[in-house]
């Protein structure tokens, strides 16, 4: 089975591909609305795992709207979904037989619900695989230390190519960096470097 898998370049979604990997042909996909160069990070955390990558172009006006959307809110919950929820439905309308990604049973966003799920398999004719949906941050924590080598730190000096990435930089030139931290509470991101070799 060949499965297109959407990455930020973190240790979530690349344990996925590494569960996925002994079953299918994985593919990790990087979402891009051109806004930044982002998501060359996604493409070689994937390529340092040795994974063939792929940019999946997002559509542009989609992240302004989730950006005013964010200010709007004055959080990123809902804005981060919608653009979650548009980049399966990109991956899912490639050449893939599935589509998975890195969202775990805890994850308050973005996540992917069964209704989703099943509409996008039904209007794609592709299946959904969710790796880590049955497990929980600190398994997924203890696995990832186990397989992957990884560096974390806040999320505005770490560098990775999820949405948030453009978004933020979205907000800072047209709302300034001031709402871009009023908006983001701080949290700590990753980004695989490599397998753990012993």
């Amino acid at each position: 089975m060949e499965v297109g898998l959407l990455s930020s370049g973190g240790k979530d979604s690349a344990l996925a591909a590494l569960l996925l990997d002994p079953y299918c042909d994985v593919t990790v996909l990087c979402g891009s609305f051109g806004i930044t160069d982002d998501y060359e990070h996604a493409m070689a955390a994937g390529e340092a795992l040795g994974f063939e990558t792929q940019r999946v172009e997002l559509e542009s006006e989609l992240a302004r709207e989730a950006a005013e959307q964010m200010v709007e809110d004055g959080y990123p919950r809902n804005g981060i979904q919608r653009v979650h929820e548009h980049a399966l439905e990109r991956a899912a309308a490639l050449d893939f037989d599935g589509i998975a990604d890195g969202t775990r049973r805890d994850d308050r966003v973005p996540t992917v619900p069964r209704s989703l799920a099943q509409s996008i398999e039904d209007r794609f004719d592709v299946a959904h695989l969710a790796p880590l949906a049955g497990i929980g941050r600190g398994a997924i924590d203890q696995l990832a230390a186990e397989q992957l080598q990884v560096e974390t730190g806040p999320s505005e000096e770490i560098k990775k190519g999820d949405y948030e990435s453009e978004i933020r930089a979205l907000i800072v030139e047209e709302y300034g960096s001031e709402t871009v931290a009023e908006i983001f509470p701080e949290h700590a991101q990753s980004r695989v470097t490599g397998r753990r070799t012993e």
